[in-house]
């Protein structure tokens, strides 16, 4: 058979669009478009299920998966630029987390009525997310990565949170970016004993624990974030467990589909390897310099950055001129690794840290409270090198921050917050300048972190709204924790009446193992107390805060990919162990809510006023109320029909808000009205409703309606001929119960004498008033 030119040319063109057709087809089916959707349901040790789905939502993204549990669905993207970005040395993950009041059937209530800049509480899921992934990252990778959680559905059940951390393992497993995943996350509840997994938010309400553990394979901790209720250390390490078991149900299906549908992973764009001559010359001119730096006790935090950055700069400027083709950069991050494996290697070396101390023991510490008068609370901390200035203010009820519906409905229905812990770190708490401006997500993660320390302290019916600022003047490690400390001060120098002293303390930690299993490691050192150098150059930063009793919050940071319970175990021993000598220490400066009031402290009252009285304390339009607040700083607020809440700044203002909350109830001595007695009133005014009438002078005007003029029937007042000025006998019937106006009648006195009328105004003048 012959073909011809033009008919090869539409044979062709069919087979590459039936080719692209099978293509197109084989492509939807492996991303779900009308088929078969990628997707696991975990099921829990207590009957709870959860479903991770990909492959049907933002194609485009390297990976995406949808986490749901009842009606709440989470759906998480992962991108990543195709290449790393030159001469950077650090890896830049990027995670937005947004709660969406459409996905509650809300709509927003600012002016804009669109969701704006990220809240408070997004900012502190979107830090748990990234601290929850981080660590199993490898550390040669430089390449900008972003994860972005969009909520698709809430309800009012369970919590987003920990969803968009398995969304997020799942998104990172199934793409085409290299991690050492997945992960799984739980949040863990603790109710009389028995250990919750996954909570609703009303089991939340009544439980004792709200943690999220974070863990990997080999049931290995990767983060730990978590408030409680004063917990028992056996009760915790207990639901940590728990969680961690129930954290590998979550791995095994995301490692299942993963093996299905996972794409391959990039390969890690290599930074071009130093030299090893270069390598052996930069540690040979440092190595002794170094260890003699690190081993000097004597020096202080600015003392041994000066002399680090000095050896630095020598070495970068020797090595730079024997090995001109080599960048200073290269140079500096060579000079960087070998202080980072001598300081590790000498913690191994010897049974003494840098500045001398052994592992469990803590730095210097001292406290000071009542530091000036005007405040209502202070207290200054000092530990070693960190120093935090902390002072509470005391204010009314109604100045308790308010929660929007999305931030009410994620704190359990709470609408208002009447206790806030205010974290600041200016930059020269460091000897640096820097900027002043809006809050970083730094500072509101500390800041939150010690709220949740002191919070369990506080009585949930104290009269005041509580605001806490914590100023950290000199930092060196574990400036949150000293928060929590100088706070506990602040708050018992004020007088709040605290269940129980909280004290707060950092642990540090520095592994050795290889091929990056760090389920098996070769030998670790814990560190109590841990300097801002051990951190930075440590695995692991947890802080743990809470009374002599138990934990009320707990914080645990990994930089190397999991660390065995063992290791969580031992910490939180050494943690406990560390807090009640630092106790002990802040029992010294204070060991009780301060009993004697102080000048400056505000005073709150219940003032309870007769119906009838209302309108003369208020005013026209509120102006006694407004005067009162201008002349004395004193606001009344109602509290229901018969009762006002008066809040004052101090006694002082108190005794003279009284003084004009008196003249306004009390100008005359009001008599007293015998029910069913016969009095004389004088007519003050015609209505076409009745007469109004006093009793006595300083009365204010009480309505005698028609129909209680006269047995007949009247239309108006004139009818009777009666007239402003005229007085006339009606007889007391008490006050209306709802209302308080006064019940007169003067028709019932038409017929034949009932009693003998009085007149209280001539009672009033014997009476000399």
């Amino acid at each position: 058979m012959i073909f011809t030119r033009k008919t090869l040319k539409l044979l062709n063109y069919r087979l590459k669009c039936n080719i692209l057709s099978r293509c197109i087809q084989s492509t939807a089916t492996s991303i779900g478009t009308g088929g078969e959707v990628p997707s696991v349901e975990v099921k829990f040790s207590n009957g709870r299920n959860m479903t991770i789905s990909s492959g049907k939502l933002a194609r485009f993204a390297n990976g995406t998966a949808v986490c749901q549990m009842g009606d709440t669905a989470v759906m998480v993207t992962a991108v990543a630029k195709a290449k790393p970005t030159p001469g950077q040395n650090f890896m830049p993950l990027v995670v937005d987390y947004r709660l969406k009041n459409a996905a509650s059937g809300r709509i927003p209530m600012n002016f804009m009525r669109r969701e704006l800049g990220p809240s408070e509480k997004e900012i502190l899921s979107a830090r748990l997310i990234d601290r929850s992934l981080r660590p199993l990252f490898a550390k040669e990778y430089r390449t900008e990565t972003q994860l972005v959680c969009n909520m698709l559905s809430m309800d009012a059940v369970h919590s987003p949170d920990v969803l968009a951390i398995n969304a997020a393992s799942m998104a990172l497993s199934l793409s085409d970016i290299p991690w050492n995943g997945p992960i799984g996350a739980v949040r863990v509840g603790l109710c009389e004993g028995e250990v919750l997994i996954n909570p609703t938010r009303r089991e939340l309400q009544s439980s004792q624990l709200d943690l999220v553990v974070s863990a990997t394979k080999q049931n290995l901790v990767v983060m730990l974030e978590g408030k409680g209720q004063v917990v028992l250390m056996q009760d915790l390490l207990k639901a940590i467990k728990q969680g961690t078991r129930e954290a590998q149900f979550i791995i095994q299906e995301i490692e299942r589909l993963q093996k299905s549908y996972g794409r391959h992973k990039r390969s890690i764009e290599t930074i071009s390897e130093v030299d090893e001559e270069l390598k052996q010359a930069v540690r040979s001119m440092s190595e002794m310099r170094l260890r003699e730096i690190f081993q000097d006790a004597q020096h202080d935090k600015i003392s041994r950055d000066n002399a680090v950055n000095d050896v630095r700069a020598n070495v970068i400027d020797k090595v730079w001129s024997s090995y001109p083709d080599t960048e200073p950069a290269v140079i500096g991050e060579e000079f960087n690794n070998v202080s980072r494996a001598i300081f590790r290697d000498l913690l191994f070396e010897r049974t003494k840290r840098c500045d001398g101390r052994d592992f469990d023991s803590l730095r210097n510490i001292s406290c000071q409270v009542d530091m000036y008068k005007p405040l209502h609370g202070s207290a200054l901390f000092q530990r070693g090198q960190t120093q935090v200035f902390c002072t509470v203010s005391l204010d009314s009820p109604e100045s308790a921050m308010k929660l929007d519906s999305l931030a009410a409905l994620e704190s359990g229905g709470l609408k208002s917050k009447n206790f806030m812990l205010h974290y600041e770190f200016p930059p020269y708490a460091t000897g640096e300048v820097g900027r002043i401006g809006p809050l970083g997500r730094r500072e509101l993660g500390h800041g939150a972190l010690a709220e949740r320390a002191l919070m369990p302290t506080l009585p949930s019916d104290y009269p005041f709204t509580v605001r806490l600022t914590s100023e950290v003047l000199e930092s060196n490690g574990s400036s949150s924790m000293a928060s929590v400390c100088g706070g506990s001060l602040a708050l018992m120098d004020a007088g709040v009446p605290v269940s129980a002293p909280a004290a707060g303390v950092a642990i540090g930690l520095v592994t050795r193992y290889e091929n990056n299993d760090t389920k098996h490691l070769q030998d670790y050192r814990i560190l109590t107390d841990i300097l801002g150098i051990e951190d930075y150059l440590g695995d692991m930063d947890m802080k743990v805060a809470g009374t002599r009793k138990g934990f009320t919050a707990i914080q645990a940071d990994l930089k190397i990919p999991g660390i065995p319970l063992k290791v969580i175990m031992e910490s939180l021993q050494k943690a406990t162990d560390a807090k009640s000598k630092i106790l002990d220490i802040m029992s010294e400066a204070i060991r009780e809510p301060r009993k004697y009031p102080k000048d400056s402290w505000p005073v709150s009252e219940t003032l309870t006023v007769e119906p009838q009285q209302r309108s003369q304390l208020i005013g026209p339009s509120g102006l006694h109320l407004k005067r009162i607040y201008l002349e004395t700083g004193t606001t009344l607020t109602a509290a229901d029909e018969g009762q006002f809440t008066v809040f004052a700044p101090s006694q002082a203002a108190m005794d003279e808000a009284k003084e004009l909350i008196e003249g306004y109830l009390v100008k005359e001595r009001v008599p007293d009205l015998e029910f069913g007695g016969i009095y004389t009133a004088k007519i003050t005014e015609l209505r076409d409703t009745g007469v109004m009438v006093i009793l006595y002078p300083s009365m204010p005007p009480a309505l005698l309606h028609n129909s209680q003029l006269d047995q007949r029937k009247i239309a108006h007042p004139s009818a009777l001929n009666l007239e402003v000025g005229q007085e006339i006998q009606v007889k007391y019937f008490g006050r209306d119960p709802v209302s308080g106006f006064m019940r007169l009648s003067r028709k019932v006195l038409q017929g034949p004498a009932l009693g003998i009328p009085r007149s209280l105004n001539k009672a009033t003048d014997e009476n000399g008033s």
